[in-house]
This record gives structure tokens, C-alpha cells and sequence, in this order.
């Protein structure tokens, strides 16, 4: 049950009759019992709210910071009118951004034996699942003194995809890609490449090239173009430990991580590779295995929607172990981990080299870039020991960086707004070199 703003108007306006005009237990009664009995038949000619149904409809999955719809239906089962105030309530990190989030309120009147359909705008900031709320109806009297009052539990998800910002890239990156298809003389001299089609020789060309048997049929020279090797296979592997929760800049690391994992998965099915995925801290998180290129991107941006990381440190054996098993012919691994010295030379660097022996291992790492501008601080001591200790940490960095490098590790240390291409342009040039 609930009491609505007339019920406490009416037992105020009672207050101030029997306070100045009969101030005695006669007249709290002559104003206290009406309101009484219009409270009473309120509740007894309101619909009951127990007996609504309620069923959600919505889109399935969305991109983070795009506008989505849930429709909520709901039928009057009962043989009164329904004169309700329904809240369909959502997390607030799905609701339109205002000063402070309010939860959907919708009145409506439903006649008896029939249904309305309400409409809940929703605009996910965060991505991952986010799971629908009890719905509270209330169910109004004729008079709108009381209700009835009653919570449905009507299960609905809706998923925020990553947002992809490093879209932008895309278009640049692919055309690059393309230009790799065209240039045959260079790919013609490169280890790893595939054949593509004959062509007349012309001027410029490596003479190298030049296929002697189809020459002997044709009146000019005939050579050989090539293309870059399709068909390859990579696999992603997120560390999903304490590392990736830590802040580089206004995003946590891992968010950093998907936007450049997408980006080479969406240029990686352009070029006609194969993308998998592995996400592990001190256990799987995430696997797909990408039957196809066609449908590689939408698989893993569905996977890392829900993907968080632990507050725990990630064992290094054991994610070693599910790379070398995921992985089990020559790929091209994309490891995105954190490189700071304190855990990461005793962590994760003793089975680089194994990983390093069997794949072509690219080490993708997010350097804050608060520590560029702590190093510039100067003017007072403590914007000096600041600089000097962000000085220290960038050095560890460019040590570990270094140590890697040695053990045949390709390294992408970038801040957030770079990695992402940095990334795409590390795969293209491994593509140009036929090492992929």
C-alpha cells in the first residue's frame, strides 16, 4: 500500500480544522475518519497491482554510448480499470546522462483485459551486461488517495558493445593493406609470399622475377606478381590480471587493450587472416576460436563485452601454458600485458622466449602518459622529486623494453590514443616482410 500527496494534503487540512475550529477528540475524529474510509475504498477499487503481467522486449546487444529502446508491456488481467505509475528500472550507468539519473516513470491507464506497450530509452556508458531491475507499479483508487503497491521481477539484458573508437584508423589502414596487394616488386624479393597471376614484364621490373617457362610460350617476357600470405592465423591474448584495471590516462588499461584488439581483428579479416582470442588471468576468462574471417570481428567484440579484470596478479605459468595450447602451430601472438619492472621481470619474462621460439610474438604494453608530463614538472621540490621518480620509472620501462627486444619480442609501448594504430602498423609491416 501507498499513501499519495492528496491522502497527506487531506491529514494536514484535517490538522489545522481541528486545531483552530474544534479542538477536541469529536472533531479529530469528524475530520480523521472520512479520510479513513476514502483510503479504504481506494484500495478496495484499485486494480491489483499483484495480478499485472509484464513482459520487456529490447535489442539485444548495443554499442557503449549509443541510444537504445526497451519495450514494456503490460496487461491488465484483472476487471477494473488500471490507473498505475509504473518505474521501469535500469542500472544508472544506463540512463540518459542528466544532472542526476532518474529512473523511468511512466502513468497509464489500462482497461480491463487489455495492454499498453511503454517505451524506456536507455544510453549505456559502460559496456557489458546490464541486467533489468525489478519493475515497481503502482495501481491508483478513483480518488488518487491510495494505491497499491507491488515489484515484478521481468529478467532483461542488455549488452553494451566496446565502443570502438579506433575506427577511425581503419580506413588508412586498409588502404595501406591494399597497396601491399599491388606492390610487386617488393613482395616479389620478400620471404613467405604467395603466388598471385602472370603479367607482361615491363620496365623496372626485378628481373628475378621473370617465370622462364610461360616466357617460352609468349612473345615478350612474362613475370611472377605477388601478394601477401593469406590465411594466417593470430592469436590475441589479453592479461586480464591487477595490471590491466590500472588507469592510463581517463580509461582503465584494458579498455585500451580491446580498442586496439578490435581494430587488428577488423584489419586482420580484411586482409584474409584468422583471429582467435584468449583472455587469462589466473584462469581462462574468454576463448574464441574464429571459424571464419567474415564473422571474426562480431565474435570477439561480443566476448570482450562482458570481459573485466581481476584485482588479483596473473600467473604467469599458467597463462604461458593456455598461449602455447591455444596456439599450437606458428601464429602471430599479440600479447597485451603491462611491462613494469616490479612483476613483470620475474612474472610473465622467463616464457617469453619459449613463446618467442614457436610464434611471432608482438608485446603490446600502455605507457601512462602522465608520466611524460611528471618528467617535465619543474619550479617547487616536490615538482622535482615528482619529475625524478617519473624519470626512474620511464627508465625501468626503456630497460624492460630492451631486455624483450633481445629475446626476439616485437614491442608496442605506446600511450592510449596511439597503441591502437601503432599496433595495425606493426601487423601491415610484418605482412610487407612476408614474416606473417
Amino acid at each position: 500500500m501507498a499513501l499519495t500527496g492528496r491522502a497527506a494534503f487531506a491529514a494536514a487540512l484535517g490538522v489545522l480544522v481541528v486545531g483552530f475550529l474544534v479542538p477536541s477528540w469529536v472533531g479529530l475524529a469528524a475530520v480523521q475518519l472520512p479520510l479513513l474510509f476514502a483510503i479504504l475504498y481506494d484500495l478496495a477499487r484499485a486494480a491489483p497491482a499483484r495480478s499485472a503481467h509484464f513482459t520487456r522486449s529490447a535489442q539485444h546487444s548495443v554499442q557503449a554510448g549509443s541510444a537504445t529502446h526497451v519495450d514494456l508491456t503490460v496487461e491488465n488481467s484483472s476487471h477494473r480499470p488500471m490507473r498505475a505509475l509504473i518505474r521501469d528500472a535500469w542500472p544508472p550507468s544506463t540512463l540518459p546522462a542528466q544532472p542526476v539519473p532518474q529512473q523511468p516513470r511512466h502513468r497509464v491507464v489500462v482497461p480491463p483485459g487489455e495492454q499498453r506497450r511503454l517505451t524506456t530509452r536507455l544510453l549505456p556508458q559502460r559496456r557489458g551486461d546490464h541486467h533489468a531491475h525489478p519493475v515497481t507499479i503502482r495501481s491508483y483508487g478513483p480518488l488518487g488517495i491510495a494505491a497499491r503497491q507491488s515489484d515484478h521481477t521481468v529478467e532483461c539484458t542488455v549488452r553494451a558493445l566496446p565502443p570502438f573508437h579506433s575506427r577511425r584508423h581503419l580506413p588508412s589502414r586498409l588502404e595501406r593493406l591494399r597497396e601491399l596487394d599491388g606492390r610487386t616488386n617488393i613482395l616479389a624479393a620478400g620471404a613467405g609470399t604467395e603466388f598471385d597471376s602472370l603479367r607482361h614484364y615491363v620496365p623496372g621490373d626485378d628481373t628475378r622475377s621473370i617465370d622462364w617457362r610461360a616466357t617460352a610460350r609468349q612473345p615478350q617476357p612474362v613475370v611472377r606478381t605477388w601478394r601477401p600470405e593469406r590465411d594466417r592465423r593470430i592469436l590475441l591474448v589479453l592479461d586480464t590480471g591487477r595490471t590491466a584495471a590500472v588507469r592510463a590516462g581517463e580509461l582503465p588499461r584494458l579498455d585500451t587493450y580491446l580498442d586496439a584488439a578490435l581494430l587488428l581483428t577488423a584489419l586482420a579479416a580484411k586482409a584474409g587472416d584468422r583471429t582467435d582470442l584468449l583472455a587469462h588471468d589466473r584462469q581462462v576468462r574468454a576463448t574464441v576460436s574464429a571459424r571464419g574471417t567474415a564473422s571474426a570481428l562480431s565474435t570477439i567484440v561480443s566476448a570482450l563485452a562482458p570481459l573485466e579484470a581481476e584485482l588479483w596478479e596473473t600467473d604467469p605459468r599458467a597463462l604461458a601454458a593456455a598461449a602455447l595450447h591455444a596456439g599450437r602451430r606458428a601464429s602471430l601472438l599479440v600479447l597485451f600485458t603491462g611491462v613494469e619492472s616490479a612483476g613483470f621481470e620475474e612474472g610473465l619474462l622467463p616464457f617469453l622466449p619459449r613463446l618467442a621460439a614457436e610464434h611471432t610474438v608482438v608485446l603490446a604494453a600502455v605507457t601512462d602518459p602522465h608520466l611524460a608530463e611528471m618528467a617535465q614538472q619543474r619550479g617547487s621540490v616536490e615538482a622535482v622529486y615528482r619529475a625524478a621518480a617519473a624519470e626512474r620509472a620511464l627508465a625501468e620501462r626503456r630497460r624492460t623494453v630492451q631486455q624483450l627486444r633481445a629475446q626476439g619480442v616485437i614491442v608496442v609501448d605506446e600511450t592510449p590514443d596511439r597503441l591502437a594504430p601503432r599496433l595495425a602498423d606493426t601487423y601491415l609491416a610484418l605482412k610487407a616482410a612476408g614474416r606473417l
